[in-house]
């Protein structure tokens, strides 16, 4: 029986097995634990770097879509629109060390807000 880790790893490898135009990932990392989670994101972002393949990478965590991304786009609650379209002007190649640099934690402190305010809406309207 493969690990997490090995079980993702084969995943993406058999997603890139035919060289897809575009790879669509929906919260590939989000069943493994902290350290394999990191270490798939750099796998993934190293693989990026080589191929320049467009990725949608769909995931909750705001510290990976602002590590994993170039964009990063927060959806509304019900119904589901754009509410906000944030270009990260990180460089590359990523590096995990760039997640305490002053930058990262402006794009966090801006994304936190974005979603906070969609969630404060979506409490509200629920209670209504």
């Amino acid at each position: 029986m493969l690990s997490g880790g090995m079980q993702q790893r084969t995943a993406l490898a058999r997603a890139l097995a035919n060289d897809p135009k575009i790879l669509l990932m929906d919260e590939p990392f989000g069943a493994l634990d902290n350290q394999t989670r990191a270490l798939m994101q750099e796998l993934l972002l190293g693989i990026w770097e080589a191929d320049r393949k467009t990725v949608l990478f769909v995931t909750h965590d705001i510290d990976e879509a602002i590590f994993m991304a170039n964009r990063v786009v927060v959806l509304s609650a019900r119904p589901g629109r754009i509410k906000a379209d944030v270009r990260i002007e990180l460089p590359h190649p990523r590096h995990y060390t760039m997640k305490t640099t002053p930058a990262f934690s402006a794009y966090k402190a801006q994304l936190t807000e974005e979603i906070r305010t969609e969630a404060m809406k979506a409490v509200e309207m629920h209670h209504a």
